[in-house]
């Protein structure tokens, strides 16, 4: 079998040794971007939905000559996630360490250890950690801080883990002051024209680039006038000036007049003090993320809208010393818009071991989607490099009592979402059938939805994401060693659901495993145990990324309805929904279902599932479980396996 080979000793020098600016450890999470201008909205906050985005050219004079941005009306925000790609373990049901080719969390690590989405927003991504002389990220940090050393975790140790509370990008830390030594420096009446040497967009350090705002401090030797010197505020950038592009100068106002120009000097400099940029502390990097491998890999959501930043930053393969395995994200089945980022590295790029890279997505049709490595991906897929992604729809931020008919018409005036059956024969969301009488279904008070449906036939009160898997304990045996592994003989024999077989899949909390560098790491944060109130509704994201084997998982006692297939909502160009009612699935590697589970036998309004429940199922202990037998162990063992239990309270 063919290895990817890379040069381990130069991509870890680089991370040390390369100026600040070419480092290969560096994260990206814009706070403004051409689609989403932080002049027209917050983007740390999902604004309500009321209509597709204004667009206006950027060229008032000559429209046809710029290009549309948005004007008013921004939808969306800016989220960023940043993973490590490396090795782990993972403890089976039966108490067998698994070796793991994984993905962990380099951001949002409280939340992934907590079972949320790893997804951020700026405000949350762009703060490093609260370091003090004798407070930093150690290895296997959180679960190392919090005395992770009971399996499931004591009521104590979760309650230590909720106050954590750190989500930013690990090892994010302000970069180094910076100095431009100044060519000219003259006033007009009180304002300050700063031209330096060299070009300033690489120099005024600030999250979005060079911008008004930014801190510089002015000094020198005996040629510079003291009114010039101190620190003060830029008030313009990109300025005109007869020696250099606009560029290389800037504006401040001095608190007095009348000074003199000064050209030439060898002694003034303008110097911008440190700022969060995507600066990195390789240290904290290797601390996190060696042995920090999760199954499943670490959770994803968005929103339609969202302009997505991930960076994967590759630690290497610790127990592997000979392999100098790249890695990518791929996501699976999603409609990139370049093939730049879709991880393949026939036409995308593959990250080293020592370097970073910053994928861009903006968020498609809502739906159950799952991401994976493609390097090898039959191996590093069955090694446990996969995780999941979902993406919620707009309908979720319709104002509540506005109609979902008319919000979803609103949506075809959005060319990338318009979807009119009559003029799209790929049109695979289409209004709901009913038209107008459907007006009388507003946006519930609580509540979401998983898709725009039109019709809120998708509202559900809870979800949970359940990632079906399997792993062949020889394959992770050998793959662990020197051996080439037998890929013809791959045969699953421990079956997960969310990385856990029966019975920890009901385990609440994170379950951690000891390493082989002496410290517990998270490695399967994603409990499978699914509470439901009497009388609620709950959506199971449901994804198989097993390499070897269907499965199939049944419902005892509580219907399965079947509303979503691969992303796609389950209607037809008519309109209408072809959802199905059914007790058990059957899915194979590579496929993902969304899946109701609904505890209210009759609603007072029968064709609204938000509708108050006039008759709730009785509660209990309910279960979830594959009916292949066979799939119900670990290993050798004759219980565990694709099985979980559905608590309805």
């Amino acid at each position: 079998m063919f290895k990817a080979r890379g040069w381990i000793g130069l991509g870890l020098l680089s991370a040390f040794a390369l100026p600040a600016m070419a480092q290969s450890f560096r994260v990206q999470c814009p706070t403004n971007t051409i689609t989403h201008p932080s002049n027209l909205h917050d983007n740390n906050s999902e604004p309500a939905y009321t209509g597709p985005t204004t667009l206006a050219s950027t060229n008032t004079a000559t429209p046809a000559d710029g290009y549309l941005a948005p004007s008013a009306n921004v939808n969306g925000a800016i989220k960023c996630q940043q993973i490590s790609g490396g090795d782990g373990y993972a403890t089976m049901g039966d108490g067998t360490q698994t070796y793991l080719f994984s993905f962990g969390p380099l951001s949002g690590i409280t939340d992934i250890a907590m079972g949320k989405p790893g997804t951020e927003f700026p405000s949350v991504f762009n703060v490093p950690f609260p370091v003090s002389t004798s407070n930093y990220l150690v290895p296997g940090d959180p679960a190392t801080t919090i005395g992770a050393t009971t399996v499931p975790l004591s009521s104590s140790q979760l309650g230590t883990l909720a106050s954590y509370n750190y989500n930013g990008a690990v090892g994010l830390a302000p970069d180094v002051a910076n100095s431009v030594n100044v060519l000219n420096i003259s006033e007009t009446g009180t304002t300050v024209t700063v031209v330096g040497y060299t070009p300033l967009d690489l120099n005024l350090r600030a999250t979005v680039g060079p911008v008004p705002g930014s801190q510089v401090v002015i000094s020198g030797g005996t040629d510079l006038p003291a009114g010039y010197k101190g620190t003060f505020t830029v008030t313009a950038i990109n300025v005109p000036n007869p020696f250099f592009p606009p560029n290389y100068a800037f504006n401040y106002t001095a608190p007095t007049s009348g000074l003199a120009a000064v050209n030439e000097s060898s002694t003034i400099t303008a110097s911008f003090p440190k700022a969060i940029d995507g600066h990195v502390d390789p240290r904290q990097i290797m601390d996190v993320g060696v042995m920090n491998g999760n199954i499943p890999a670490p959770l994803m959501a968005i929103d339609e809208d969202d302009e997505f930043f991930l960076t994967l930053t590759n630690v290497g393969m610790i127990m592997r010393p000979d392999l100098f395995e790249q890695h990518t994200v791929h996501f699976h089945g999603y409609p990139n818009a370049s093939a730049f980022y879709d991880g393949v590295p026939d036409a995308s790029v593959a990250i080293n071991i020592g370097a970073s890279f910053t994928y861009y997505y903006l968020a498609p049709d809502a739906g159950t989607y799952f991401w994976h490595c493609h390097i090898t991906p039959p191996e590093h897929l069955q090694m446990g490099m996969v995780g999941q992604l979902y993406v919620r729809p707009r309908q979720d931020r319709v104002a509540v009592g506005a109609s979902l008919y008319t919000s979803r018409a609103t949506q075809d005036g959005d060319l990338r979402t318009a979807c009119v059956s009559a003029t799209d024969i790929l049109c695979s969301n289409p209004l709901p059938a009913g038209g107008a009488t459907l007006n009388t279904v507003t946006r519930a008070t609580t509540g979401r939805y998983a898709y725009n449906d039109g019709d809120g036939s998708t509202f559900y009160d809870v979800d949970y994401p359940i990632q079906i898997h399997g792993f062949d304990p020889n394959f992770h045996f050998v793959g662990m060693t020197f051996n080439p592994e037998g890929f013809a003989d791959m045969k699953d024999k421990y079956f997960l659901l969310n990385g856990r077989s029966y019975p920890d899949t009901v385990s609440p909390g994170p379950l951690q495993t000891q390493s082989a560098d002496g410290v517990n790491h998270f490695s399967q944060p994603l409990p499978t145990i699914i509470n439901i109130p009497a009388g609620q509704r709950a959506l199971l994201r449901i994804s198989d990324l097993d390499v070897s084997e269907y499965q199939t998982l049944a419902s005892l006692g509580i219907p399965m309805q079947v509303i979503g297939y691969n992303a796609k909502l389950l209607r037809d160009q008519a309109g209408n929904n072809l959802y199905y009612t059914t007790n058990s699935i059957t899915l194979a590697g590579g496929e993902s279902l969304d899946v109701i589970l609904d505890t209210c036998a009759l609603r007072a309004t029968p064709a609204d599932p938000s509708s108050a429940c006039t008759t709730p199922m009785a509660t209990g202990t309910y279960y979830l479980y594959t009916p292949n037998l066979d799939h119900l162990s670990n290993d050798a063992e004759n219980f565990g396996g694709l099985m979980t239990e559905v608590h309805v309270n």
